[in-house]
């Protein structure tokens, strides 16, 4: 029988995984992306914020996001310790929470990386792609935990071609999400409230891109749904209804994202719009894995 407390461990280190993207949202639109401009101490060889800083309050926002990444790693090596414990024999389980741990870590370097050259905007937008694949990491450690111990092989619920339209659409919400952040790289929030590093692009001409593909996303999003719906599948009725479930979240998610993406367009990018789309996009993230994962029984 499962232990009581793995679920919450594993719930908290999906949540940690999004919380990291809304504090390092809320650096960059603060533009506290240099607030340390050392790493890894924060300022003049000291690990945390010192007086003499000429940063201001921006010191304090980075040093803050900063020290959560410490606490993703306590949460981490709890939920690597809560699946060695419960879950010794699901090696896909195993090796998930080891690449939480490991991205981590590797996160940390890609932050200092991105201090010493200045936020330059593509270690910036990997930053974030490898927070999104840690949200999409602990979603599956969450997901997998419903199995139990011993899980079988895993195997499709729904008709194959809902499972080839279901992979698309997982594939092009990276896309999706790659665009997003050339876009964020292209306008005015680009972490340094002095000196804005920009990728160049016609920020215009990337959103037009990046709302183009996201209509396609919808398209492939809603075929999946369909797919479900009417496609004959292996699944039980729980499973199929659990996956049109899943899939559903994944369309009203969108449809938010969508409405804040137009709303932050035309109202010249207010920093609470934009850092509430880069929580849609963590939710968003979060929702497509699960609803990919659904699609099979015992899926990790």
């Amino acid at each position: 029988m499962r232990a009581t407390w793995v679920r919450p461990v594993l719930v908290a280190n999906l949540v940690a995984q999004i919380l990291i993207i809304v504090t390092g949202g809320i650096v960059r639109l603060t533009g506290s992306g240099l607030g340390c401009p050392d790493w890894p101490t924060c300022a003049q060889g000291s690990l945390t914020p010192v007086a003499a800083q000429a940063e201001g309050f921006h010191k304090f926002i980075e040093f803050g996001n900063r020290t959560l990444t410490g606490v993703l790693v306590v949460i981490a090596a709890l939920s690597l310790w809560a699946v060695y414990t419960h879950f010794p024999r699901r090696r896909g389980m195993v090796r998930l929470a080891w690449f939480v741990i490991l991205v981590i870590i590797a996160q940390a370097v890609v932050g200092g990386i991105t201090v010493w050259t200045g936020l330059n905007p593509v270690i910036v937008a990997f930053h974030f792609l490898a927070s999104i694949v840690l949200v999409a990491a602990a979603t599956a450690l969450l997901r997998g935990a419903d199995d139990g111990a011993v899980a079988d092989r895993r195997a499709p619920v729904v008709h194959p071609w809902a499972v080839r339209l279901g992979w698309l659409a997982f594939g092009l919400g990276f896309v999706v999400m790659v665009l997003g952040t050339i876009v964020t790289g292209s306008g005015p929030h680009s972490g340094d409230a002095d000196t804005p590093a920009r990728t160049g692009f016609d920020p215009r001409l990337v959103s037009w891109l990046h709302a183009d593909v996201v209509m396609l996303f919808i398209g492939l999003a809603l075929a999946t749904l369909v797919a479900i719906r009417l496609g004959q599948g292996a699944g039980s009725a729980t499973e199929l209804a659990k996956a049109r479930s899943s899939w559903h979240m994944v369309l009203v998610l969108t449809a938010v994202q969508g409405l804040l993406g137009y709303v932050q367009y035309f109202t010249g990018l207010p920093i609470v719009i934009v850092g509430t789309h880069m929580l849609g996009a963590a939710l968003l993230a979060m929702a497509l894995t699960n609803g990919t994962l659904n699609l099979y029984r015992n899926p990790v």
